[in-house]
């Protein structure tokens, strides 16, 4: 299909099959040595579980991550590891999965992120930020739509963080993904954040790669555009590692999420 190569990522990053094992490596060693509720229901299906990762005191408040995959692929046991910065700091970070296309389709998975951090927000009391990448960072921006969480659960959010988003779904009717992704015209109207507005009172930070391909950083600048919201471009980093630094307590990517600095 047409855009096919403009969302291939894997082909333009150097040894790039090596990632997922290495991530799944080190997200299973973190969860070995963190406190943590592993496998909470959040709804009825298989997938619909998350875990729950906690520091040692009260948590500040909690952070969600969501993963990518172009609602395709992955659980969240690959990305525990990204846990480790908002923990270090205070924080609860929890990792839902959710179904994947062509099963569901995506407002089902929207619908199925906004349960489950609901379940989170139960859970554990304070602010909310918000983090997800490429598909995942979708999904986290239609988090901070109006409509999408409960309004008590969006009046705690304080920071929503899409790294590398997909945030206007029209062009991926162009790949041959959307023959199990399933997007229509209606779909990527309701779905695609760059047709829509955040809610007023919660700030976004757009992230991405210096070094991603040039359709997610139009993607990137297209969201940060629609909405008014911060936009940080990262130099030297691709779309398999721009995620890294939420694993690094000292990183600006997590000072950012926490909204510990004027970045947002």
């Amino acid at each position: 299909m047409t855009l096919d190569d403009a969302y291939a990522n894997a082909a333009y990053i150097p040894d790039a099959a090596r990632f997922p094992d290495l991530w799944q490596a080190e997200a299973d060693a973190f969860r070995k040595a963190t406190r943590s509720e592993i496998a909470i229901a959040y709804g009825p299906g298989e997938r619909h579980v998350m875990d729950l990762f906690l520091p040692e005191s009260t948590p500040k408040g909690l952070v969600v991550f969501v993963h990518g995959g172009y609602w395709l692929r992955f659980d969240r046991s690959y990305w525990s590891h990204l846990a480790a910065g908002a923990v270090a700091k205070g924080w609860a970070v929890a990792m839902p999965s959710y179904d994947l296309c062509p099963s569901v389709g995506i407002p089902d998975i929207t619908a199925q992120i906004a349960q489950a951090v609901t379940v989170a927000a139960e859970r554990v009391d304070g602010p909310i930020c918000l983090a997800g990448h490429s598909a995942g960072g979708h999904l986290v921006a239609r988090m901070a739509m109006p409509g999408v969480l409960p309004e008590a659960v969006a009046g705690r959010l304080r920071h929503v963080m899409p790294i590398s988003p997909v945030a206007d779904l029209r062009p991926l009717m162009q790949t041959s993904m959307n023959a199990d992704l399933g997007i229509t015209e209606d779909i990527a109207a309701v779905e695609s954040p760059v047709l829509g507005a955040p809610l007023p009172d919660v700030a976004v930070t757009v992230w991405v790669g210096g070094d991603e391909r040039p359709a997610f950083l139009d993607q990137a600048r297209w969201l940060a555009e629609a909405w008014g919201c911060g936009h940080v471009v990262t130099e030297g980093e691709h779309h398999f590692n721009v995620i890294a630094p939420l694993a690094d307590a000292q990183s600006e990517m997590v000072a950012c999420l926490l909204a510990e600095d004027a970045t947002s």
